[in-house]
């Protein structure tokens, strides 16, 4: 290549190792060659090549990036040049310690994967390429990962990784104390990179005073962070000493700050922390000083915000400069010899880049979605019935033939899976010693111990981090989320995370769990917007989570044991949304009737549980009402008061919100000569726009109307009952729709 096409800080490089050529040696005579120094204690010729060797792969890689988005045949261009001293840490750590890395972690990529035979330039090139042949995303995205490696797939992620970074370590620390085997070995640290802007983020900060927090409590937590700070975050400068300042007073975390320009600290430093933290079980955290080379992407001009002098300036602390100095200065290689390395390592490189606009794509939107509509119904069928065959013979978890309400019901399930699944968890804010705000998890605690269903922080980001981590490990996680407000301030944790985890590595990790989230109206007027939230229109939008809303007990029973059994066999995420006005909810019509109770039994092997499955209450054609959640019991009594009024009405409960049962739903309303929508949720944004769009698309010829609630917050007190959907309303609806 021409000196014109060439970086500066290409240029920059090649010309600095060839001025250690002329240099005089000891004897004061110029171009004489200088006497080894040898080199320090711990490091060997071999360490360093290695180490040089993938500095330089994903310096290269990054030149080769650029050019290939000019050639049109590569799609990213966000970098790692600057950042290379990241190998050092890989090579401290095992090729089997699970790692979460940041996306200038390149260094770290070709390190880990010459640690297991991996062609890592092949797989990163493939990657910015979105070839369909892309060794983990399979052309979905670019990020680091190879089948089979410990090493966790993040997209551009601006810290949201780092919370279940601390759940994976989580896992480690109690997979040993628990005698249970994951995904990593028995004597793993976890690690998790980040950048010097992203400390800053909500999501960094929970993270990291979480890891303090457990610390402080005495919990293993081998975990390393890593921040690379090269400071700037795109355009904007980090100020000196902050991370310094904010970061080094971390209670129970190890700090320590490291030059990434001097190759002997790199690479000592890091093995010693690493070791500290395997033998000690203590988290740390290691400050790498980088600089960033090129912008912060192929289309970001940094001598917009950067003064040519300041940019001149980081050249001299270009990491491989650093090794490279080290080399010639130990006798290793002759300056000649770097430079010839250098451009060997160009060459190879860039032969591979230019095959890359050969390489194939996805092509069809089938191909695309794979990760996301994985459904295994017949696994799901024999976990249910494997389950069930545990608790066979064994205590039962609640007397056989008592009655429960909602509440009553899911305690049941939860005590049934925590019983069949030794790796099942359970844990959120006050479920353990209380046993949560409603009485949910009552019992939990005493019967299954400390470490399968303990307390966590308040903060929503840490609880499905920690959930993320174990589900990533292998385990089955049912994390809480107190109220379905609350799951606002971490939505990010289940979209930009665990939706996309199965996505962007092809189905090789999922993030199998189930997130109970108390939510929905209806509690008298009792805390206002924060615990009576009707609005579920985020949590639908995910693609591959799945929504259910138990209403009576007999579904509850049902619908938890499937959507466990859903998690573990196609490693979902399903959020298990509870109605919280009918937890205790006991009778339907009258004052002890007891329709809102059901009968427990110990579950048998001959159940046929279906996933995504609607329930019809009722025969009567003259008026199907589609409902969920307190819209089931209050559709319930208004049929009742219109059977009296001469009209014959069935009430379909979806169950299922997300993906919506169609097939269910389409039998019912072809059978019905009118069709009601009753929908509990916002009339924008709401439940019902998806269930009528779903009629409009199959083309159903019956009349059809809705009924919902008022676009707003609601209100504390008696007000609510104003913007909130009632039988009276839903009563006016449907003779509205009947004509009458």
């Amino acid at each position: 290549m021409s000196t014109e096409t060439l970086e500066p800080v290409d240029v920059h490089f090649t010309e600095q190792v060839l001025a250690l050529a002329r240099e005089s040696g000891q004897s004061g005579e110029p171009g004489q060659a200088r006497e080894p120094r040898g080199l320090p204690p711990g490091l060997d010729a071999d360490t360093l090549l290695t180490y040089f060797d993938a500095q330089l792969e994903t310096r290269h890689i990054d030149f080769a990036a650029r050019w290939m988005r000019v050639q049109k045949t590569g799609y990213y261009s966000i970098g790692s040049a600057g950042h290379e001293a990241n190998a050092a840490v890989a090579m401290a750590l095992r090729p089997t310690d699970p790692a979460l890395l940041h996306y200038r972690s390149g260094g770290f990529y070709a390190a880990r994967s010459r640690q297991l035979g991996i062609d890592s330039c092949t797989d990163t090139l493939r990657s910015l390429a979105a070839s369909s042949r892309d060794a983990i995303s399979g052309g979905r995205h670019k990020v680091f990962g190879h089948h089979g490696m410990a090493v966790i797939p993040q997209t551009s992620t601006i810290a949201s990784h780092l919370p279940r970074a601390f759940g994976v370590a989580m896992t480690l620390g109690r997979q040993d104390l628990l005698g249970l085997e994951s995904r990593w070995s028995a004597d793993a640290l976890a690690v998790c990179s980040f950048g010097d802007a992203s400390a800053n983020h909500a999501s960094a900060i929970g993270a990291l005073n979480a890891s303090s927090y457990v610390t402080h409590r005495g919990i293993r937590l081998p975990l390393l962070w890593v921040c690379e700070d090269n400071g700037i975050g795109i355009s904007t400068r980090t100020p000196a000493g902050w991370l310094e300042a904010s970061l080094a007073c971390l209670p129970g975390v190890d700090y320590t700050l490291v030059d990434g320009s001097d190759p002997v600290a790199a690479l000592l430093e890091t093995r010693r922390i690493a070791d500290q933290v395997r033998a000690t079980g203590r988290p740390a955290l290691l400050h790498l000083k980088t600089v960033r080379f090129m912008g912060h992407a192929g289309t970001d001009a940094e001598v917009a915000y950067r003064s040519r002098t300041d940019i001149a300036r980081d050249y001299e602390r270009d990491p491989l400069l650093g090794t490279a100095r080290l080399l010639v200065d130990a006798g290793v290689l002759t300056p000649e010899e770097v430079v010839e390395l250098y451009e060997d390592k160009r060459s190879h490189v860039m032969g591979l880049a230019a095959q890359m606009g050969e390489e194939p794509h996805l092509t069809s939107s089938e191909e695309v979605r794979r990760p996301l509509t994985v459904s295994r119904p017949e696994e799901v069928r024999e976990l249910v019935r494997s389950s069930a065959a545990y608790l066979q013979g064994r205590e039962p978890v609640v007397k056989v033939g008592a009655r429960l309400t909602l509440a009553q019901a899911i305690n049941a399930v939860l005590h049934e899976t925590l019983t069949s699944h030794d790796d099942a968890f359970a844990f959120g804010e006050d479920i353990s010693t209380k046993g949560g705000v409603y009485g949910l998890t009552r019992g939990l605690r005493k019967r299954f111990g400390e470490a399968r269903v303990f307390d966590t922080i308040l903060d929503e980001e840490t609880i499905l981090g920690t959930a993320l981590g174990m589900a990533v490990s292998g385990w089955l996680p049912i994390p809480e989320i107190q109220y379905l407000a609350y799951v606002h301030n971490a939505i990010d944790q289940i979209r930009g995370e665990g939706a996309t985890q199965a996505f962007f590595s092809n189905g090789d990790f999922t993030n199998g769990m189930v997130i109970r989230i108390a939510g929905l109206a209806y509690q008298k007027g009792f805390g206002g917007h924060f615990h009576n939230d009707n609005s579920v229109a985020a949590l639908r939008d995910i693609p591959g989570v799945q929504l259910v809303v138990p209403a009576h007990p007999d579904d509850a029973l049902e619908l938890l044991r499937t959507s466990v059994a859903v998690a573990r066999a196609e490693g979902r995420m399903v959020i298990f949304l509870e109605p919280i006005a009918l937890y205790h909810s006991r009778d339907l019509h009258e004052p002890g009737d007891g329709l809102w109770t059901s009968e427990y039994a110990v579950p048998t092997t001959d159940l046929d549980a279906r996933p995504v499955s609607a329930r019809q209450h009722g025969d009567g054609r003259d008026l199907l009402m589609v409902t969920f959640g307190n819209g089931v019991p209050m559709s319930l009594r208004v049929a009742r008061r219109l059977e009296e009024e001469g009209v014959q009405a069935s009430v379909l409960d979806l169950r299922w919100l997300t993906p919506l049962p169609a097939e269910d739903m389409l039998a019912a309303v072809g059978s019905a000569q009118r069709v009601l929508v009753v929908d509990e949720t916002r009339a924008s944004g709401g439940v019902s726009e998806s269930v009528l769009a779903l009629l409009a698309d199959h083309g159903v010829g019956a009349p059809v109307a809705r009924v919902c609630s008022d676009d707003s917050f609601i209100p504390l007190g008696p007000a609510a009952d104003t913007v909130l959907l009632d039988e009276e309303r839903i009563h006016a609806a449907a003779l509205h729709l009947m004509g009458d």
